[in-house]
């Protein structure tokens, strides 16, 4: 992915795009479409959908579905992360507790 002057250009699926964003963005855009094209490659590998448009319709919908998932979250951590944590502190208080004592 290369930066050009106003703009930087990604590429998805082997197609080069050229797509205006500000400075303080190109970092976080960059990783949004590699993020992207690993999603699109994913679903066309698995041999399921054909067509480059289909594969962006099932990338788009499975991508606002990890987004909607993470909004229902109260923190914005994955349940299955935020009960790791609480695991992990349960111990460190337990250990903690067992050089008190």
């Amino acid at each position: 992915m290369k930066t050009a002057q106003g703009g930087i250009n990604i590429s998805i699926l082997g197609k080069d795009l050229m797509v205006a964003c500000p400075d303080s963005e190109r970092t976080a855009l960059m990783a949004a479409a590699r993020y992207l094209d690993e999603k699109m490659r994913g679903i066309q590998d698995s041999g399921k959908v054909i067509g480059t448009e289909r594969c962006a319709i099932m990338a788009a919908l499975n991508l606002a579905n990890e987004l909607l998932e993470l909004r229902r979250q109260p923190t914005g951590i994955p349940a299955d992360v935020d009960s790791r944590l609480r695991f992990l502190s349960g111990k460190i208080d337990a250990a903690l507790q067992e050089e008190i004592v």
